[in-house]
């Protein structure tokens, strides 16, 4: 890496000020931090010198990932093959998978850093690596035939409305990949819904003697859930029982990366380790759904209300949302009992939402921007109580 190192020092004076390039300083910057870590320190005030930098924050959770990321690819040739009636080898399902989900993540990340780029051009700053997470973030919870130009619109939507007009990273008020799927869900549900958004069957494959294969059924559990009228029986691409260990693994159509729920705990595991997410939040949205699922058994009768608590953490994507969403440390509770506070109404609002609203099964995206909205409130009234009682203990 010396060498690389070298040439960018040697054109690094084409970028400042009076260069030939300057109007792409930050660009160059922006490049430049994310091969090596910036030897620049701070002249003057009190700061604390830590490695754990932005970028490697973001790099952490990027790897924390691609479990999620691998597996979706995996299930997407997997649900593909299962749906045509044909049976392929590891590799092959693999590649059909990859081929499939590759664009969606070129896309969204070309189209989002285009858009950090350029702002960060026009404003004369440093370019944020905060979209190196929203940008994978975005195709994993999306389903894998949506329009390439759908994501493209959803993806600028989000960056600039709900992230640059706010003043860049870490000052955005709700999760940029959640904006960005409920854009698209709101704007085009017939592509974020249905029986065959979530299995990609195009071209020959779909053919069986000129006629399309019938019984297929591209529907995720909580929309076979959503749908039903009495208790049913959730089933797998081909009509056939899903058991609790299909749930956990993940074999069933759902969006790329929410269904396998072992990835989704390699992911945690990672988070955690790492300190990056914080325990107080992940551990109290599975409370605050497991409750409120708990309550819907006891004295619920429709199909909905009988989904165990166990079923609601397996399916949909409560678990992704729980570990890689509610955890984002800018838009959730930064106060201790906020986050307490802040992930059980995640939980608990996830619940309400798939049990009462039948046109909307999955509730997991409506709770976590619903309570972005909120935490700043719950970290105000944190902190005005603990004054409170600050003063009370005084006075006494």
């Amino acid at each position: 890496m010396q060498f690389l190192r070298k040439y960018l020092d040697k054109i690094k004076l084409n970028f400042e000020q009076g260069g030939r390039l300057q109007a792409f300083r930050s660009v160059f910057e922006g490049f430049e931090s994310f091969l090596f870590v910036p030897n620049t320190t701070s002249k003057t005030g009190v700061h604390i010198h830590d490695a754990n930098d932005s970028k490697r924050t973001m790099s952490i959770v990027v790897i924390a990932l691609m479990p999620c990321l691998l597996f979706g690819m995996y299930n997407v040739g997997y649900q593909h093959y299962l749906a045509v009636g044909q049976i392929a080898d590891f590799f092959t399902t693999f590649l059909f998978g990859l081929t499939a989900v590759l664009p969606l993540i070129i896309v969204s990340y070309v189209v989002g850093l285009g858009i950090e780029f350029i702002v960060a051009q026009w404003k004369g700053e440093e370019i944020q690596e905060g979209f190196l997470v929203s940008g994978i973030l975005i195709p994993l919870i999306v389903p894998v035939d949506t329009p390439l130009w759908m994501v493209a619109v959803a993806t600028a939507f989000a960056v600039v409305f709900a992230k640059e007009v706010f003043g860049g990273t870490g000052f955005n008020i709700w999760n940029v990949a959640l904006i960005a799927r409920a854009f698209l869900f709101f704007a085009y549900p017939s592509k974020m819904s249905g029986e065959t958004v979530f299995v990609r069957t195009e071209g020959s494959l779909w053919i069986e003697g000129g006629q399309a294969i019938d019984g297929f059924s591209g529907a995720t559990p909580l929309g076979q859930i959503g749908a039903a009228t009495q208790t049913v029986q959730i089933a797998n691409t081909l009509g056939n029982p899903l058991s609790t260990w299909d749930m956990f693994l993940g074999l069933f159509p759902g969006s790329i990366g929410e269904t396998s729920k072992l990835c989704i705990l390699l992911g945690a595991l990672i988070l955690l380790v790492s300190g990056i997410a914080n325990w107080r939040t992940m551990i109290s949205v599975f409370v605050g759904g497991i409750a409120t699922a708990s309550i819907f058994n006891a004295v619920g009768t429709t199909p909905a209300m009988q989904v165990s608590p166990l079923e609601h953490i397996l399916l949909g994507g409560f678990a992704f949302g729980a570990v890689f969403m509610a955890t984002d440390p800018v838009t959730s509770c930064r106060t201790r009992n906020g986050k307490y506070i802040f992930g059980f109404l995640v939980g608990m609002f996830a619940i309400l939402i798939r049990v009462l609203n039948p046109g909307y099964p999955e509730g997991m995206m409506l709770a976590i921007l619903l309570m972005n909205s909120f935490a700043p409130l719950i970290d105000y009234l944190v902190v005005e109580g603990n004054v409170k009682r600050r003063l009370r203990r005084i006075k006494s």
